[in-house]
C-alpha cells in the first residue's frame, strides 16, 4: 500500500498539473474512442498498450475477457456494453486476450478449482470455448493448448457480444465495429483476428497493409 500511495503523491505533484487542461476537460464530460474488453490480470494495461490517455478508452475488465450472451447473467458486462454504445456513441469494442491467461488455464482444468465455486460459475459462459477446444484440438498440449484456448475464446466472446441488442443493431446499421485482439506478453505484440484468413495475424503488419489506403485516402 505504501507504494500505491506514493504513487498517488507522484500523480498529484508531477502529472496532474501538466495534464491539467485534459483532466479539466474530461470533469465536463466522455467520449471515448473504444470499447476495450479485456482480463483483470494485473500484467495488461489497455493505456499503456495502446498508448491512450484518460478518456480515450472505455474499459471493461474481468477474469478471462469473458462476455455473457444477453440476459445470461445479472452482472455488470451488459450495462456496460449497452452505456457504451447507446450513450457514448462508441463505433469500435475490441475483445482483448493475453497470452498464459489464468482463467482460460482454469477453464482447461475445472477439476482443480473446486475451491473457488464462484470462478467456475463464471467460466460457464467461456463452455463454447471449452467444447471447441475438446474437439479441434485434441492433438496440442501444453503452452499451445493454452494459446489455441486464449485464441478461440476471442471470437467465442466477440459471438456473445453480438447476441446483445444494442450490439447486433449497431452491425446491421454499419455503425460498430467488432475487433478480435491477443496480446503477447512476452513479445508486447499484439494479434488481431483477420476473418478473410481465418486467423490471428500481427496488427503491425495490418497497419502496414492500411497506411498505403490511408495516404491514397487523405491525398
Amino acid at each position: 500500500m505504501e507504494r500505491i500511495i506514493r504513487g498517488i503523491h507522484q500523480f498529484q505533484k508531477d502529472i496532474f498539473g501538466s495534464e491539467k487542461e485534459l483532466f479539466e476537460r474530461l470533469a465536463s464530460g466522455q467520449s471515448p474512442e473504444a470499447l476495450f474488453i479485456t482480463c483483470s490480470d494485473s500484467r495488461i494495461n489497455p493505456n499503456l498498450v495502446t498508448q491512450t490517455k484518460p478518456g480515450d478508452l472505455f474499459i471493461m475488465r474481468n477474469a478471462g475477457n469473458i462476455i455473457p450472451p444477453y440476459g445470461a447473467a445479472n452482472g455488470g458486462e451488459g450495462a456496460t456494453i449497452e452505456y457504451a454504445v447507446s450513450a457514448l456513441g462508441i463505433k469500435d469494442i475490441i475483445v482483448c486476450g493475453h497470452t498464459h491467461c489464468g482463467a482460460m488455464s482454469g477453464l482447461l482444468n475445472l477439476h482443480k478449482l473446486t475451491s473457488m465455486p464462484s470462478v467456475v460459475s463464471w467460466l460457464q459462459h467461456a463452455e463454447a470455448t471449452r467444447r471447441i477446444i475438446e474437439e479441434k484440438y485434441q492433438d496440442d498440449t501444453g503452452d499451445d493448448l493454452l494459446t489455441d484456448t486464449i485464441k478461440e475464446n476471442v471470437l467465442v466472446q466477440l459471438k456473445n457480444l453480438e447476441t446483445h441488442p444494442v450490439v447486433a443493431a449497431g452491425m446491421a446499421t454499419g455503425r460498430l465495429t467488432l475487433h478480435g485482439w491477443v496480446y503477447e506478453f512476452e513479445t508486447g505484440k499484439i494479434y488481431s483476428y483477420d476473418p478473410s484468413q481465418g486467423k490471428f495475424v500481427s496488427l503491425t503488419n495490418a497497419l502496414k497493409e492500411l497506411a498505403p489506403k490511408e495516404q491514397v485516402k487523405g491525398a
